[in-house]
């Protein structure tokens, strides 16, 4: 470290030397209050800090990535890798499958629904239930048989249903769990053995900045994106230290609001919304940057959110204070849905 510390310094030191001949005459041509100002010990202070947080954040995300990775390298031949993807025919998962396919990527989609179009001819439809064993177990016979061992498993199918903990149905929350979290394990299952035997392969779970928040109307669904998080924690310890496959790599992807149905009461409800929603593309797109990178990674999405997985960090106080604001949105949705039930109601009768 104190070797880096001192690299990193004599590198500071040789690029002031470089362009001080390139910024003096200009300082020159300044008044001299602003050369002052520019020159002044707290403009010296303030740029020093800002270049050492920037070159801390840099190291912090290169040590990241490679504790991350195992330490260890592996390649990647795309026009031989098999990706598979669940709940790809519509929404996020759909885009992705595009943007693979058209890089000539051969991929799998696992779907309970089927494509609304022609598939480009790199892409493969297999009608399953991923909250069933017994269908998981089957399509992946039938998938290892015609395209051998998936690769790449994108684990992406999701859904959820707006309302409150007491106003929502047993059947929609148990659905909403077996989805969004148990379909993990029994897709793991069925595709991890093999890649664990190559010590070759990519695990990539589908999450939500719901993660790290639990908030009122979506209770289940911030609970089952939280399950998800814990699988892919726990499922990337046992990869590297029960079973010693350490270039089998593991992702999770936290998106915050995307425009796909899933959203659609919170889009069509004419209230103002004041959290970001992205549309499918942006989302889309940092996903299958991510994939075809070949390494184990933590991406929130949008950027301007990147530390919120650092909420439950901060004391009570002010975590109430962010899930407040978060909740009030969609409790005016709610009220909004409710008063428009009771004018419709109201009209019927009348």
């Amino acid at each position: 470290m104190d070797s880096a510390i001192k690299t990193l310094q004599q590198h500071a030191a040789s690029i002031q030397e470089q362009i001080a001949p390139h910024i003096t005459p200009l300082l020159e041509k300044l008044p001299p209050s602003v050369q002052n100002a520019i020159t002044s010990t707290t403009t010296r202070n303030i740029i020093a800090f800002v270049v050492a947080w920037n070159v801390l954040k840099s190291f912090n995300g290169l040590l990241s990535s490679f504790v991350l990775n195992n330490w260890t390298s592996d390649k990647w031949d795309w026009p031989r890798e098999v990706v598979l993807i669940t709940g790809g025919c519509s929404g996020i998962g759909k885009y992705v499958v595009e943007k693979l396919a058209r890089r000539g990527i051969k991929v799998v989609i696992v779907d309970i629904q089927e494509p609304q179009a022609k598939l480009p001819a790199n892409v493969y439809f297999y009608k399953g239930d991923v909250t069933s064993t017994d269908s998981v177990k089957a399509v992946g016979a039938k998938i290892r048989k015609e395209h051998g061992d998936p690769t790449v498993l994108i684990n992406n199918a999701g859904i959820g249903h707006e309302g409150p903990i007491l106003d929502k149905p047993e059947g929609v929350i148990r659905k909403v769990f077996e989805v969004n979290t148990l379909s993990h394990w029994w897709t793991v299952k069925e595709f991890l053995p093999a890649m664990i035997k190559r010590n070759h392969g990519h695990i990539i779970t589908i999450a939500s900045a719901a993660s790290f928040l639990g908030l009122g109307e979506m209770t289940d669904y911030s609970c089952s994106k939280a399950s998800a998080l814990s699988f892919h924690e726990g499922l990337t310890q046992e990869i590297r230290l029960w079973y010693k496959a350490k270039k089998v790599r593991t992702s999770i992807i936290h998106p915050i609001w995307v425009k796909t149905p899933l959203i659609k009461p919170i889009t069509d409800s004419g209230v103002k919304f004041r959290q970001p929603i992205l549309e499918v593309e942006e989302v889309g797109d940092v996903i299958t940057k991510h994939i075809l990178s070949g390494n184990s990674g933590q991406v929130i999405i949008p950027k301007s959110i990147r530390n919120a997985g650092l909420v439950r960090a901060l004391p009570n106080w002010i975590q109430e204070i962010i899930r407040n604001i978060a909740s009030a949105d969609l409790k005016k949705i709610r009220e909004a849905q409710d008063a428009a039930l009771a004018a419709e109601q109201k009209s019927g009768k009348s």
